[in-house]
């Protein structure tokens, strides 16, 4: 499938973007993918190497008149969220992804039922062609491909010190054309944890609630947009169902990445009803719960089915004081940011439950660009996991980006798009995690900016990225390469 997305222009990053996704690079597995990219260079005669956790660096020196241009750091990340639609069968750890031009609109790249890797394959892609050009001017670079991004920001956790020696950043990452990023939010790790004795279930009836066909999404780009989440819907049914009679939960099995909306959940129940039963007890609920999302998720789907009976289940009171603690847990938006209209400042992802075997799990991901905010928001909601019993893990902590008010980084890019495209481009900072933040924390002083092309439902199996605004973003990147102002 990937012939075809070789044809493609800019040539030189499309056919690297085709390499990279040839090669599996799941979060926490990039070890092929790192390997590919050492090899791939060192056989170019390029200067490459990689430090203890894992990222890779390559540099290259100035082109001719460019030698007293301070040097550009590049920066994207290998690692590629996975995520599949339920009737997809494909093994992110073993095969390559499946590209194809979109056939309901050829200007868009996209993968079959699973996610594409445009997140951050695309800027990864970029990287290697102006490292291989002989034709494109620009500064000295250091190249730097790092690891774990999506789940804990590992690779710029761990960068080596004093490795970098560059003073201007330009993180290939942004999923927008037309805008250019000064600032991220930080995000913290919250998993919650129990075990349970399991019981007998009392009911004799076996019914497996299924949610599915929500849009998904990014966890920190489209939490504001009010997609529905998949776990906070499965609870909800189930504690209505509850109402109506005996309800015991075998097994809940909802989401899956802490920066994905979940889109499917589904739980095994024992209930003293049949399948039939609950759906027409539940009709007006689901119809009303599906009309709550027609705008956002026209595809939600509920519904119950007949299934053998749960030969295990949670005992009644620990399950309820779960339900409980679910269903007041903080989802989305919690608070937008006073000062920059339309900012996402703090919210929280409900992102995954599993349930089942003596064992809980709940894990959420916390944003803020706030950090004593993102704290406080992670403590309350830890406050109503721990008051029904379960334990608290906070991990993979990471600090915002704050936005640089002086940068002549972001005044040279925004004058260049101004002059390409007649249009001022918008500068903002966005609710997503940058390495940026990170990066700026490690070595202080540097001036950063994020640019990217149009890439549409990232972090679900409906990531696509747009091939006209792949060839405005490369023009803009490749001139700008060449603007980089010289030293004072």
């Amino acid at each position: 499938m990937s012939d075809a997305i070789r044809t493609l222009e800019p040539s030189a990053l499309w056919n690297r973007f085709a390499d990279l996704n040839a090669v599996p690079r799941p979060s926490k597995k990039e070890e092929r993918i790192r390997a590919w990219t050492v090899q791939h260079c060192a056989d170019q005669g390029m200067d490459v190497e990689s430090d203890e956790i894992g990222n890779v660096l390559v540099r290259k020196a100035a082109t001719a008149g460019m030698e007293d241009r301070p040097t550009v750091i590049l920066q994207s990340h290998l690692d590629m969220v996975c995520q599949k639609n339920n009737d997809t069968v494909f093994d992110f750890d073993t095969e390559g992804i499946r590209m194809l031009i979109d056939p309901n609109n050829s200007d868009w790249v996209k993968a079959d039922g699973t996610t594409l890797g445009a997140d951050n394959g695309i800027g990864a892609a970029a990287m290697l062609a102006v490292l291989e050009s002989t034709d494109i001017a620009h500064p000295a670079l250091e190249c730097l491909f790092t690891i774990d991004e999506e789940t804990g920001m590992t690779g710029a956790l761990e960068l080596r010190k004093n490795w970098l020696k560059g003073t201007v950043l330009l993180n290939l990452d942004t999923e927008d054309d037309r805008e250019i990023g000064i600032g991220c939010a930080g995000g913290v790790d919250l998993s919650f944890t129990a075990s349970y004795d399991q019981a007998t279930p009392r009911a004799s009836n076996g019914v497996r609630l299924v949610v599915n066909g929500g849009s998904g999404g990014h966890s920190g780009m489209d939490i504001h947009k009010g997609i529905a989440n998949a776990n906070k819907l499965l609870v909800r049914v189930i504690r209505e169902l509850s109402r109506g009679g005996a309800v015991e939960i075998g097994a809940l099995d909802g989401g899956g990445l802490r920066n994905a909306i979940p889109r499917e959940a589904n739980a095994e129940l024992a209930v003293d009803r049949t399948a039939e039963q609950c759906t027409s007890s539940l009709a007006d609920l689901v119809k009303s719960i599906e009309a709550e999302y027609d705008f956002t998720d026209p595809n939600l789907n509920i519904v119950f089915e007949a299934m053998e009976t749960p030969s295990a289940v949670m005992p009644c009171d620990q399950a309820d004081r779960l339900l409980q603690a679910l269903d007041v847990c903080p989802n989305g938006l919690d608070r937008m940011t006073p000062e920059i209209e339309g900012l996402v400042q703090t919210s929280n992802n409900l992102a995954r439950i599993e349930v089942g075997g003596g064992n809980v799990t709940v894990l959420c991901l916390t944003r803020s660009s706030v950090d004593s905010e993102k704290d406080d928001f992670a403590r309350r909601i830890a406050a109503g996991f721990e008051m029904a019993g379960l334990e608290t893990l906070t991990d993979g902590s990471y600090p915002g980006w704050a936005p640089n008010a002086k940068s002549d980084t972001v005044d040279m890019l925004a004058d260049l798009y101004e002059k390409r495209f007649g249009e001022k481009p918008l500068i903002l900072a966005c609710h997503a995690g940058l390495e940026c933040g990170i990066l700026g924390n490690r070595y202080p002083g540097l001036d950063m900016a994020s640019i990217g092309p149009n890439i549409r439902g990232a972090h679900s199996p409906d990531e696509r990225v747009q091939i006209s605004s792949v060839q405005k973003f490369w023009g803009w990147f490749l001139e700008a390469l060449g603007e980089i102002p010289a030293n004072k």
